[in-house]
């Protein structure tokens, strides 16, 4: 078999393909003779059917068959070998092929390819890093939550704006009377997040035992599906009286600001005072921001590089593949419409892969196995569970890396830690101090 490659241009090219007798006629003739010898046809026993009546039956698809898995084999030798750098996969340009009366065969396919280019990274470029600062009100809220979060349930006799309400749900007719096959059902009601203020007013001051008539919509909370146990379609059109029995009322009381809670949140004697709390609560808010601002870095370069890099791809090549191969049956105009953010990412791909080849970025299968001991002890932690013994831990790492999306998840979370540190490395990062909802309204208008 012959392969040859014609370019076009620098991003386009052909495969002409030759193929001969001598590459596919000895492997027809074995598929021929296992065909003899597992073929049932009619007037003739099993192992006993002549060469000419298989040939004559199944020889012009066996040697289709042959041929097509001759010319796979050596397209994919042949890039392999010759480290063509292509897009997409090769597309067959040949649509008639004699193959009833030819023995030497000839093929041509279209062949998108990568294009050359440098990616050039240096302290010219600046970008703005932002570093979110926790803000007054922020801290204040956190500690709240911190103090109610270690605080204590108690039952009070009269329910307030912030107490959860347990009780049960029967749904009332227009005459203020239980409406036969209507909704019945126990939930519990958090005060602050009921949406209608009339309601939320309704459920103030109530004591257990006591009964109060709501108007419950789809507006009475965020999530009243759940809370009465019907669809979200049934939930989107409810617009009726319900009689809401009060059967408890519950109230978290914070905890006090002492060494004891201190020593809960942060371990033994790591802040000793309300101050030292607060400040230690406004370095774990800021620490959590940063994965946020290394996002928006990294979408501010990768805009950078797409524009600066100026790629061209061979793009009717592209539509074809796109639309011949996709699973889902793309259309030639869903392919045009789509086709521009397509683009950019295959762009943004090549550049990411370049970058990473250029500066020897490497993710070895220690890094990806502690990576991953890593993310699973922050899970258990998350969960307030005991860390796992390190025999199990490594069971548990085996498990995960087994499966090919999680460990595809690793290796990518590993290089975006790799390029990113490289990117802090190279360009030049002006750093600004910005609250949370400044940063929200900069990345939003990005």
């Amino acid at each position: 078999m012959n392969i040859t490659q014609e370019r076009i241009d620098d991003i386009n090219a052909l495969l002409k393909v030759q193929v001969s007798p001598a590459d596919y006629q000895d492997k027809v003739d074995a598929v021929i003779q296992n065909y003899r010898k597992t073929a049932n046809i009619p007037g003739f026993r099993k192992g006993k059917v002549p060469l000419g009546q298989i040939k004559k039956m199944y020889g012009k698809a066996i040697l289709v068959e042959e041929v097509n898995k001759l010319i796979q084999e050596g397209i994919y030798n042949y890039i392999t070998e010759n480290k063509v750098e292509v897009l997409g996969n090769p597309l067959p340009t040949t649509t008639e092929v004699d193959w009833d009366s030819a023995s030497d065969f000839n093929f041509e396919f279209e062949m998108g390819l990568a294009p050359v280019f440098e990616v050039k990274m240096d302290k010219k470029s600046k970008f703005d890093y932002f570093k979110i600062e926790a803000d007054k009100k922020m801290v204040d809220d956190y500690t709240n939550d911190m103090a109610k979060r270690y605080g204590s349930m108690t039952n009070p006799e009269k329910s307030e704006k912030t107490d959860l309400i347990m009780g049960e749900f029967t749904q009332l007719d227009a005459e203020g009377n239980v409406l036969e096959g209507g909704i019945k059902h126990s939930a519990s009601v958090a005060l602050d997040v009921v949406s209608d203020k009339k309601a939320q007013k309704a459920l103030t001051g109530v004591a257990q035992d006591d009964e109060v008539v709501v108007t419950i919509t789809n507006k009475f909370s965020s999530d009243v599906a759940h809370m009465l146990n019907i669809s979200k379609e049934d939930a989107e059109n409810l617009n009726s009286d319900f009689r809401f029995l009060v059967k408890s009322i519950n109230r978290m009381t914070p905890a006090e600001m002492n060494q004891e809670l201190f020593d809960k949140v942060f371990g033994k004697d790591a802040v000793k005072t309300k101050k030292e709390f607060k400040e230690k609560i406004k370095k774990e808010i800021e620490k959590s921001f940063v994965g946020e601002s290394d996002n928006k870095l990294k979408n501010d370069i990768i805009l950078h590089l797409i524009d600066k890099v100026k790629l061209e791809l061979p793009d009717a090549f592209l539509k074809k593949w796109l639309v011949q191969t996709n699973e889902n049956g793309l259309t030639a105009e869903q392919v045009e419409e789509e086709y521009e953010q397509y683009s950019k990412s295959l762009k943004w791909q090549l550049i990411e892969n370049k970058i990473i080849k250029d500066n020897d970025l490497e993710v070895k299968h220690e890094d990806v196995i502690a990576h991953t001991k890593e993310l699973i002890v922050q899970n258990f932690a998350q969960y307030g569970q005991p860390f796992p013994e390190d025999k199990k831990l490594d069971e548990i790492v085996a498990q995960v890396l087994t499966n090919e999306e999680e460990r595809k998840k690793v290796y990518n979370q590993l290089y975006d830690a790799k390029t990113l540190e490289l990117y802090k490395a190279k360009f030049k990062l002006i750093e600004k101090i910005v609250t949370y909802d400044e940063f929200v309204i900069l990345a939003t208008k990005q």
